[in-house]
């Protein structure tokens, strides 16, 4: 079992494909065949796995969260970072924080549509670190 600590750069409010980011990170080709634990180390910020062509998708997913835990939610007391702050969390809890992936042949297997995104649900959120656990 091997871990890394991976540095993400930091990006604006959305989702963004990080699959590959992610791979040059991680030596997955020292694995024939295994798993890959991937956990981020943010509560404010979200890992999926979704569709990887289409660029539409990154927006209709902000569009979707940004409408169902808006900012500025007057309910919310938990505001000491912002109006961003208590639904960044909300959104993050909804997606989840972690992804278990397998490796074959060196190479993650992921479906042909299928990335890695980082749902940034900030509107500064800052780099974000990956802690990832590779099992062979």
């Amino acid at each position: 079992m091997k871990q890394i600590e991976l540095r993400l750069e930091q990006r604006p409010r959305g989702f963004h494909l990080i699959t590959e980011e992610i791979c040059r990170g991680l030596p997955l080709g020292e694995i024939s065949a295994g798993m890959v634990h991937l956990q981020l180390q943010h509560t404010s910020a979200s890992l999926t796995l979704n569709e990887n062509c289409d660029p539409t998708v990154r927006g209709d997913f902000s569009a979707f969260f940004d409408r169902l835990v808006p900012d500025g939610t007057r309910y919310f007391r938990h505001d000491y970072e912002g109006d961003d702050d208590m639904p960044a969390h909300i959104k993050s809890s909804l997606l989840g924080t972690s992804l278990m992936l397998p490796v074959r042949n060196g190479r993650l297997g992921l479906g042909q549509w299928q990335g890695i995104y980082l749902g940034e649900h900030r509107d500064h959120g800052g780099e974000r670190r990956v802690l990832a656990t590779l099992m062979s």
